[in-house]
């Protein structure tokens, strides 16, 4: 017995196509996902602003450093004085702008150098340094000024850019 068809033989056009089933849908099948997914982008809006925030409140701490790092810090003797003394201003202005004016314009010598060791959050090591630069950049004449030795004079500076990077203002 031989087996044939009596049908005509199939041609492509005659072929039905295989049937796929639909793609899964990408949409949550419970409400507990969009809840997450609110909740997570409520969170990073959150922490954007918060971020916005503080890179606002911390404008005049970068102004300071970049006017800290334009001052000359040659070792000529001549410009020595008057480097040191913008430091010390710039310390001033800094904690002015951070500060109530009542609680920081009166302050000089000791009391100030006291301010700088108690704001100095995270940078307390170079409260001596600043001590040394508030007092003698106050009190001095530049021939005493011109006579620190160029190391000191940079580390000063470095105290200067520590403690404007990581003073604490309490909220």
């Amino acid at each position: 017995m031989s087996l044939t068809h009596s049908a005509a033989p199939a041609t492509l056009a005659t072929l039905a196509d295989l049937a796929v089933p639909p793609l899964p849908s990408w949409m949550p099948q419970t409400i507990g996902w969009p809840i997450a997914g609110g909740l997570l982008l409520l969170a990073l809006a959150w922490a954007a602003w918060r971020a916005w925030r503080r890179y606002r409140a911390n404008r005049y701490r970068r102004e300071a450093l970049a006017e800290l790092a334009a001052l000359p810090l040659d070792p000529d003797p001549a410009h020595r004085a008057e480097a040191l003394r913008a430091m010390a201003a710039l310390l001033k202005r800094t904690a002015l702008a951070a500060w109530p004016r009542a609680q920081v314009a009166s302050l000089a010598g000791a009391g100030w150098a006291e301010f700088l060791r108690a704001h100095a959050g995270r940078a307390q090591d170079v409260a001596p340094q600043l001590a040394a630069l508030v007092q003698d950049a106050e009190y001095r004449g530049d021939a005493a000024l011109a006579q620190w030795p160029d190391t000191e004079v940079r580390a000063v500076a470095a105290a200067c850019r520590r403690w404007i990077a990581q003073h604490h203002v309490p909220v």
